[in-house]
């Protein structure tokens, strides 16, 4: 089949319809759920880290029903604190790091994180996914956040040709239109978990194949 250039609204406009029947990706239900502060999301994308969305969910609750502020949270002991998110992969690392960025948020910024993109890449296990995915959902701010369902699928489709998560970021910014950056995420993860999956995607109904170049799909269902 002769494929047609990507059209990119129209891929979005397709994929928005098609992954209405799937769960929403977890910072984007917790966000819909009211946990929508710059530190909520940030402690929330910690936590989801190697971990999944059915798991990172239930997780982010129950330690939020106990703590949802920096103020709150270093009221926790080390121990209370790894024992409330231990369903969640690397937990007593994660637990170390939640306490360590409740104490700064409290000690430089009196509680209140800033949106700011360096000031959450100063924190230890915060790399650029969690930043741009916290800016995008907690303060509107215009980011792409790029994992590996982000990766994988604009690399199939073409779109894209980057080794690394971090490359395809930096692609990414230099041709997406800006007014999907903070909804980019949002609809790829659902896209990669369900339809555009790692292992034998599911080509045959998939709303963008006319558009979508395969790269590297060996078999498909």
């Amino acid at each position: 089949m002769e494929k047609k250039p990507l059209d990119i609204d129209l891929a979005i406009r397709r994929i928005r319809t098609a992954v209405r029947p799937w769960p929403k990706a977890a910072l984007f239900q917790l966000a819909e759920e009211g946990f929508t502060s710059v530190f909520e999301q940030l402690v929330a994308c910690v936590i989801s880290i190697r971990t999944y969305d059915e798991v990172t969910l239930p997780v982010s609750r129950k330690l939020f029903d106990r703590a949802r502020t920096s103020a709150q949270m270093i009221e926790l002991t080390y121990e209370e604190l790894d024992e409330l998110i231990a369903a969640c992969t690397f937990h007593e690392r994660k637990a170390s790091q939640i306490l360590a960025i409740a104490r700064r948020v409290m000690d430089d910024f009196q509680g209140n994180l800033p949106c700011d993109r360096e000031v959450l890449l100063s924190f230890g296990g915060v790399g650029p996914k969690c930043a741009n995915l916290v800016l995008g959902i907690a303060c509107g701010e215009p980011f792409i956040s790029v994992d590996i369902h982000v990766h994988r699928v604009t690399k199939r489709w073409g779109y894209v040709h980057a080794a690394t998560p971090e490359k395809t970021l930096l692609a990414l910014e230099a041709m997406l239109p800006r007014r999907y950056w903070i909804e980019f995420n949002r609809l790829l993860v659902p896209f990669g978990k369900h339809i555009c999956t790692g292992n034998l995607p599911h080509c045959s109904t998939c709303p963008v194949l006319e558009m979508c170049q395969q790269v590297g799909v060996k078999a498909h269902r």
